[in-house]
């Protein structure tokens, strides 16, 4: 007689009574054992392998056991499920849909031990398909019973769990003072009036080396212990518990706890908070960097957008916006003395846009790269469609956006991954059925560092984007050339002129040399196409600018 190798699930839903000797999946396992011994004259045979699921719920799949359990039918090690109920396999209709599929391809079968159901009729699977969705509707009501209790009690100002804020400890559906934790709190609300931003408050409680209390979950799980991040801060300061308050998503409540901070001082600082968001959240995000979100360096870690602002040139004060990609460890402060990257945004997005629009300068090619069919009687549309998009895709931010899946950072190409879907929605044609979702650009483009930033450059030395000039090297050489227009008048000598420029005799004579670089040199700074490591600082170094014009072009211009 054949032998029909059985496997036992169990599930239950919550925690309690697990720790019992003899718990529900013993007693679940017991039963479901006792029916798979009674079938021993059929074949039936237990295997010795546990399937449990403690404390998960049967909304999802995404549990261990069970997993463990599909991938052995996969292997075809397992020829009959044995269950206590439908239920402890899934509550899920959709679900289940999808175990029948995976039951089915490997020539694997069901039992609910307490319910008669014959899977392998019509009949069979509409019964079954109808427990399972009182079962679902059930898990559905309970939810919504859960989700009502608690807006219920949150409005009469009950603390419902979770980890307390700082500052607090539990006390029975209400929140207790945790003295040394709300001074501290006391302190950030403080220090932020005084302050009046968030990143000097994060700076001022790094310099006096305060870190998050060390505290414990209910589970006994230890957490703190490290500076407080910027995004922490604005939790503390934002949480209206700390008034006296409890949230309920956009609603507010009295609470039953006692207040740490003043409700004077609440209201100050939520004032000003809200006058440093300068304009609406749709209008920010308009203006969301290129690409965020689908920046990674050579390792998988993903850049984050993050950007500066400095006094600029207008007399009218206005500050200049600086934007750049930061790895996020480096942002997040927990890098140590692991490499970074900080890529100008301006650099890697008129890169990404210029290789992105190249892609269009010739149709045919596109169109093998990517599978797509190009109808004759529409040729001459499509050419003269890629004819604009070649010239405007690249200043779409939006159409960009939609185009680019992802930008990987290597040692010495840049990949961008370009979404087919796209481009023939752009070219109003049918996406290929059987292809690759993506094509690929590569770019030979290595990442050469310039103190804190990095810099796109080409395998000549030039900048892969030299669409506009160093600021500061223009800057200094019409500097240097003024000045040399004094010296070589006679009006003063170096010890003057820097006496009246209020500078060191040695930076002045590093910086006259500059006035005898060669034409072509000066030619290519003005438009921004000296070598890549080729910045104010390195032409101000000692013995930077050699005498001979032809080592000067070889030193400064890309090979």
């Amino acid at each position: 007689m054949k032998q029909v190798r059985c496997a036992i699930y169990t599930r239950k839903s919550s925690e309690e009574g697990l720790e019992q000797d003899f718990n529900s999946l013993d007693a679940q396992r017991e039963a479901c054992a006792a029916y798979v011994m009674s079938q021993a004259s059929e074949g039936w045979l237990l295997l010795p392998a546990i399937y449990d699921d403690g404390g998960l719920s049967g909304g999802t799949l995404e549990r261990p056991a069970l997993q463990r359990l599909l991938a052995d039918v996969a292997l075809g090690a397992v020829d009959i499920i044995a269950v206590y109920k439908v239920d402890r396999l899934t509550r899920s209709l959709l679900d289940f849909a999808k175990l029948v599929e995976a039951l089915d391809k490997a020539g694997t079968s069901f039992v609910s031990i307490t319910q008669s159901f014959n899977t392998t009729t019509s009949m069979g699977r509409l019964t079954l398909n109808m427990l399972l969705s009182f079962a679902q509707f059930e898990r559905e009501v309970t939810a919504e019973r859960i989700r009502d209790k608690i807006a219920a009690s949150k409005a009469k100002g009950m603390w419902m769990g979770g980890i307390p804020p700082l500052g607090y400890r539990p006390d029975g559906r209400s929140l207790a003072i945790e003295d040394d934790h709300a001074e501290l709190v006391q302190q950030i609300y403080a220090r932020y009036l005084e302050l009046g931003t968030v990143r000097r408050l994060a700076e001022w409680l790094d310099a006096g080396n305060i870190l998050t209390p060390v505290r414990q979950t209910g589970t006994g799980k230890t957490f703190g212990g490290a500076h407080f991040s910027r995004g922490q801060l604005y939790s503390v300061l934002r949480n209206p518990v700390y008034a006296g308050d409890i949230r309920h998503g956009p609603r507010v409540y009295p609470g039953n706890h006692p207040a740490i901070i003043e409700r004077a001082m609440w209201n100050a600082v939520q004032q000003q908070l809200a006058s440093h968001i300068k304009g609406a959240r749709d209008v920010r995000l308009a203006s969301a960097s290129l690409l965020a979100g689908k920046l990674f360096d050579g390792a998988g870690e993903q850049l984050i957008a993050v950007h500066t602002a400095k006094p600029g040139n207008d007399p009218s004060g206005a500050r200049r916006r600086y934007r750049y990609y930061v790895s996020k460890a480096a942002h997040h402060g927990t890098s140590g003395n692991a490499p970074s990257l900080r890529i100008p945004a301006r650099d890697i997005e008129r890169l990404v846009a210029s290789e992105v629009a190249g892609l269009f300068r010739d149709p045919i090619v596109l169109a093998a790269r990517c599978g797509l069919c190009l109808p004759p009687p529409r040729m001459a549309a499509i050419v003269q469609q890629c004819e604009r998009l070649a010239m405007t895709v690249g200043s779409d931010d939006i159409r960009l956006r939609e185009l680019i899946a992802k930008v990987r950072l290597r040692d010495h190409t840049i990949v961008i991954e370009v979404v087919i879907a796209g481009i023939a929605r752009l070219l109003s044609l049918d996406p290929p059925a059987e292809t690759e979702a993506t094509i690929q650009i590569q770019c030979a483009v290595q990442l050469a560092r310039t103190g804190r930033a990095v810099r796109l450059v080409q395998p000549g030395g030039g900048l892969a984007v030299q669409d506009y000039p160093d600021r500061t090297v223009v800057r200094l050489i019409a500097r240097a050339r003024a000045w040399w227009a004094v010296l070589a008048a006679g009006e003063a000598d170096i010890k003057a002129l820097a006496s009246t420029e209020q500078l060191s005799p040695s930076y002045v004579t590093r910086v006259v040399r500059l006035a005898f670089l060669a034409p072509e040199v000066v030619e290519a700074a003005l438009r921004g196409g000296l070598r890549g490591s080729i910045d104010g600082a390195a032409l101000l170094a000692t013995d930077a600018v050699p005498e001979s014009w032809n080592e000067q072009a070889q030193r400064f211009l890309p090979g």
